[in-house]
C-alpha cells in the first residue's frame, strides 16, 4: 500500500500565558517578619499608586503566597497598574478577562488590553492579539491583522510568533506564500526549540520546498522534534528509517519510532507498525499483533488499516477465519475508496463468501475498482461481462476491459483477449491480435497463452508457419504441466515436426498428458503400446489406456476396441 502522505503540522495553538512574577515572593510564613515587612511595603506602595507594586500585588493574589489566593483582587490590583500603562499589568488583565477568571469571561476587552500592551511592545501581547484576530475573538478575524501583530512579536525574537508566521506565508494567508520565508521564520522559532517549527523545518528539507532538497537535515530536524514528543515527527522518522532516506536503511529503528507515534495515537504508525510486524521486518513476526495495531488504526478510520485487517479476517491470519468481519472491514475501506478493498468486496459478493452471492453488487464494486486502474478488477469485469452475471452478456463490454488490464500487464487478460481476437469474438477476428497479445501473456509465463502461441505457429496463423517455434512454446506450456501443450509435444516428436523423431519422448510427453488425465494422450499413449514404439509392444497396456480414453468418450478409442473385441482379442 502506498505510504501516508506526510504533512505539516500547523495550528494556532494557545494563548500565550503570563509572564512569572518580577518581585520577591510575600511571605509564606506568618512568622517570617522580614517578608512580611517587605509585604506590607509593597501594599503601602501600591496604594500610594506605584504601578509596579500595583502589578506585584496583583501576582501575590493570584498566585495565593501569603494570603489566600483571590481572583478578583488580582484583577483589582492588576487594573490600577494597568490604568497607569504598565504593559505587564496590561497583558496579565487580558489574560483574566479571556479566561474568566476574577472577572466574567469577556473576549472583547482582553483584546482591549492586550492591544494597550502590543502597543507598547509587549511580545505575549502582541502575540495573543495576532491570536485573537486569527480565531476572530474579541474582534473580527481578520488574517492580515493577524500577519501584522505576529510579526512584531517575531521581530521581537518572539519564538511561537515565528512559528506561525512561518505557517502564514507556507498557506499564503492574507500575504504572497513563500516557502522561503517559511523557511527562513521556521528555523528561527526551530533553533529556539519549537518543536512543531523543528517538524515542519523537517518537512521542508525533505519536501525542497524553499529550501533544496536535504533528507540528511530532515532528519535532524524530525529527529529534534520526535525528542521532544511531536508524533508527525516520530512517524515521519519512522518512514525515513524504513525507507533509508537520510540516514541508512534500518528496520529496527523504523519500528521503534513507528511505536512511539503509534503510542501517541497517530493512526498511520499504528497501520505501518502493524506491516513490520506482519512482515517481520525490524522486529520479530507476529499476526496478532499485526492484526491489533490494524485494528486500532481502523477504529480511527485508517482505510489501509481496515483493508489489511479485512484481508487478516478473510485469510484467519492473527485472527479467527470470519468472512463476514472480512466482508465488514473490506467495506468500511472501500467506503474510503481503497481501490484493493473495493476489488475484494466485488470478490466477495460474486462469490457470496461472508454475504448472500449478488452480481449486480460485484459488479459495482468491481467497477468501483476498475475505475481506480486495479487490473484484477478489469478483468473480473470482463468475466462478469462475459458470462452475463448481474450485468447482460456482452462480447464488446468484455474485450474493452480485458483490453484495460491486458494493457496494464494483466496476464489472463492478455490471453482471453488474444483468444477473442482469434475467435472474432466482441471484435472483428485478427490472427496477428490474437499471437500479439498471446505473446504478452506467454512472455510472462502464462501457460495456456503459450500453448496457443505454439499452435498459431504450427497452424500459421497470424506467423508464418514455424514447427520449432511451436515445438519451443508448447515445451515451455508443457514444463508447467500444461497437459494439452505435453500431448501436441508428444505429437511434434512422434511425427518428427520441428524436432527430430523420437519415439520415446513422445512416449515421455504423452504420458504426462495421459496421467493428467487428457484422453487424446491416453489413446496415443495406448497406440504406441499396441504397435511397439518407444518401448516393446503391450496389448494389455495398450487396451488399459484405450478404455481410459474411452471412458472420457474418446472416439477413436472406443473404435478400436470395438475393433479389438470383434476381433477376439479383449479379455
Amino acid at each position: 500500500m502506498t505510504k501516508i502522505a506526510f504533512a505539516v503540522a500547523f495550528c494556532l495553538g494557545v494563548i500565550a500565558a503570563p509572564a512569572l512574577a518580577r518581585y520577591a515572593a510575600p511571605p509564606q510564613q506568618a512568622e517570617d517578619a522580614a517578608l512580611a515587612v517587605k509585604f506590607r511595603e509593597t501594599l503601602a506602595a501600591a496604594e500610594r499608586g506605584d504601578a509596579n507594586a500595583q502589578y506585584n500585588l496583583g501576582q501575590t493574589y493570584r498566585q495565593g503566597h501569603g494570603v489566600p489566593q483571590d481572583a478578583a483582587q488580582a484583577v483589582a490590583w492588576w487594573r490600577k497598574a494597568a490604568d497607569q500603562g504598565h504593559a505587564d499589568a496590561q497583558f496579565d488583565l487580558g489574560m483574566m478577562y479571556v479566561r474568566g477568571r476574577g472577572v466574567a469571561q469577556d473576549d472583547a476587552e482582553a483584546e482591549a488590553w492586550w492591544r494597550k500592551a502590543a502597543d507598547q511592545g509587549h511580545a505575549e501581547a502582541q502575540y495573543n492579539l495576532a491570536w485573537m484576530y486569527a480565531r476572530g475573538r474579541g474582534v473580527p478575524q481578520d488574517d492580515a491583522q493577524a500577519v501584522a501583530w505576529w510579526r512584531k512579536a517575531a521581530d521581537q525574537g518572539h519564538a511561537r510568533a515565528q512559528n506561525h508566521l512561518a505557517g502564514m506565508y507556507w498557506q499564503g494567508h492574507s500575504i504572497p506564500q513563500d516557502d522561503a520565508q517559511a523557511v527562513a521564520w521556521w528555523r528561527k522559532a526551530a533553533d529556539q526549540g519549537v518543536a512543531t517549527a523543528q517538524f515542519n523545518l523537517g518537512w521542508m528539507y525533505q519536501k525542497g520546498h524553499g529550501i533544496p532538497r536535504d533528507d540528511t537535515q530532515a532528519v535532524a530536524w524530525y529527529r529534534k522534534a520526535a525528542d521532544q514528543g511531536v508524533a508527525a515527527a516520530q512517524y515521519n522518522l519512522g518512514l525515513m528509517y524504513q525507507d533509508g532516506h537520510g540516514v541508512p536503511r534500518d528496520d529496527a529503528q523504523a519500528v521503534a519510532w513507528y511505536r512511539k507515534a503509534a503510542d501517541q495515537g497517530v493512526a498511520a504508525a499504528q497501520c505501518d507498525l502493524g506491516q513490520m510486524y506482519q512482515k517481520g521486518q525490524g522486529i520479530v513476526q507476529d499476526d496478532a499483533q499485526a492484526v491489533a495495531w490494524w485494528r486500532k488504526a481502523a477504529d480511527q478510520g485508517h482505510a489501509d488499516a481496515q483493508y489489511y485487517l479485512g484481508q487478516m479476517y478473510q485469510i484467519g491470519q492473527g485472527i479467527v477465519q470470519d468472512d463476514a468481519q472480512a466482508v465488514a472491514w473490506y467495506r468500511k475501506a472501500a467506503d474510503q475508496g481503497v481501490a484493493s478493498a473495493q476489488y475484494n468486496l466485488g470478490g466477495m459478493y460474486a462469490r457470496g463468501q461472508g454475504i448472500p452471492q449478488d452480481y449486480a453488487q460485484a459488479v459495482a464494486w468491481f467497477l468501483k475498482a476498475a475505475d481506480q486502474g486495479i487490473a484484477s478488477a478489469q478483468y473480473n469485469l470482463g468475466v462478469m461481462y462475459q458470462q452475463g452475471h448481474g450485468v447482460p452478456q456482452d462480447d464488446a463490454q468484455v474485450v474493452a476491459w480485458w483490453r484495460k488490464a491486458a494493457d496494464q500487464g494483466h496476464a489472463h487478460a492478455q490471453y482471453y483477449l488474444g483468444q477473442m481476437y482469434e475467435k472474432g469474438q466482441g471484435i472483428p477476428q485478427d490472427y496477428a491480435q490474437a499471437v500479439a497479445w498471446y505473446r504478452k501473456a506467454a512472455d510472462q509465463g502464462d501457460a495456456a497463452a503459450q500453448f496457443n502461441l505454439g499452435l498459431m505457429y504450427q497452424e500459421g496463423h497470424g506467423v508464418p508457419r514455424d514447427d520449432a517455434q511451436a515445438v519451443a512454446w508448447y515445451r515451455k506450456a508443457a514444463d508447467q504441466g500444461e497437459a494439452v501443450a505435453q500431448y501436441n509435444l508428444g505429437w511434434m516428436y512422434q511425427k518428427g515436426h520441428g524436432v527430430p523423431r523420437d519415439d520415446a519422448q513422445a512416449v515421455a510427453w504423452y504420458r504426462k498428458a495421459a496421467d493428467q488425465g487428457d484422453a487424446a494422450a491416453q489413446y496415443s499413449l495406448g497406440w504406441m503400446y499396441q504397435n511397439g514404439h518407444g518401448f516393446p509392444r503391450d496389448d494389455a497396456q495398450a487396451v488399459a489406456w484405450y478404455r481410459k480414453a474411452a471412458d472420457q468418450g474418446n472416439t477413436n478409442a472406443q473404435e478400436i476396441l470395438r475393433t479389438m473385441e470383434a476381433a477376439g482379442l479383449l479379455k
